[in-house]
């Protein structure tokens, strides 16, 4: 289980308290449910999940939160996150109605969330990624708002989106009445860790939630230097991958399906990396 340490307990964002590290649960099909109550089991406070059955089971993770609680935890020991997913990033098992607004289709995909999660509340609710490649469509706008007055109504406790361009990032924070206070993005060590997207965020308060850290990155986690500085740590390369991207700040999402590799990701809390461990690892996927 997560000890009480401040580095497991997480942090405090604009009132929320938010978990070291989040349990992601895409691409996990019939097994979400059970990988779901292990995560929670192991000692997992924080979920992410979309209400995008192309990728995600929502009502799946829902199942397994329900067990979670049936169990003894209680829901607000929890951090639970959700998207909204365009209609151009669904399937044909689409949340809402496709021929209604927008503005609609949020509000409709969010009731469903609800529903899936048995929650009377989200902690966090993202833009499950713009409409366009390089900046933000008046249907992006049309969503953030409407996710706005879900927030206002006390439907939602933070706002966030997804896989985004810092010029993106600079466009909604122009414009939103409630800042985000996450970004989440596949992060790739060959473009410096989303180094510039990940100043942008420090720069404006917001949290990089960072997905795909081992996929995105074998090689790195191959690296010679990387396996190195585990040795000496008496660790794994993928501990040392997660405690990274903790230490410089980030909020990383593991999506193992995996019981010892659950256990693994949480005790990346337990140790710290040197300062010349962390410059090696942060060029080591441009080198």
């Amino acid at each position: 289980m997560m000890d009480g340490s401040n580095e497991h307990a997480g942090r405090v964002i604009r009132g929320v308290r938010v978990p070291g590290l989040l349990y992601g649960t895409a691409w996990k099909e019939e097994a979400t449910e059970s990988l779901v109550f292990g995560a929670l089991t192991a000692g997992f406070r924080g979920l992410d999940t979309a209400n995008q059955r192309k990728h995600y089971d929502e009502a799946g993770v829902g199942r397994g939160l329900a067990r979670a609680l049936q169990g003894g935890l209680r829901r607000d020991e929890l951090f639970v996150q959700t998207k909204f997913t365009h209609l151009a990033g669904q399937d044909h098992r689409l949340p809402y109605d496709a021929a209604a607004p927008v503005g609609e289709q949020v509000a409709q995909s969010f009731a469903r969330s609800l529903a899936h999660l048995g929650t009377g509340h989200l902690d966090s609710l993202v833009l499950h990624g713009p409409s366009l490649r390089d900046r933000l469509a008046p249907a992006d706008r049309e969503a953030w708002r409407a996710m706005e007055a879900i927030a206002e109504a006390g439907g939602a406790a933070l706002l966030g989106i997804s896989n985004v361009t810092a010029e993106q990032v600079r466009e909604l924070v122009g414009f939103a009445r409630i800042p985000p206070a996450f970004v989440q993005n596949r992060c790739y060590a060959r473009r410096g860790w989303d180094r510039a997207i990940r100043a942008l965020c420090a720069e404006h308060g917001i949290v990089y939630q960072a997905f795909s850290l081992l996929t995105a990155n074998r090689d790195v986690v191959a690296h010679r230097a990387v396996r190195a500085i585990a040795a000496r740590h008496g660790r794994t390369p993928a501990q040392i991958v997660f405690r990274f991207a903790r230490q410089v700040g980030m909020l990383p999402l593991t999506g193992t399906t995996r019981l010892q590799h659950m256990r693994d990701d949480l005790a990346t809390g337990d140790f710290a990396l040197t300062a010349d461990d962390i410059a090696a690892i942060d060029t080591a996927g441009e080198t």
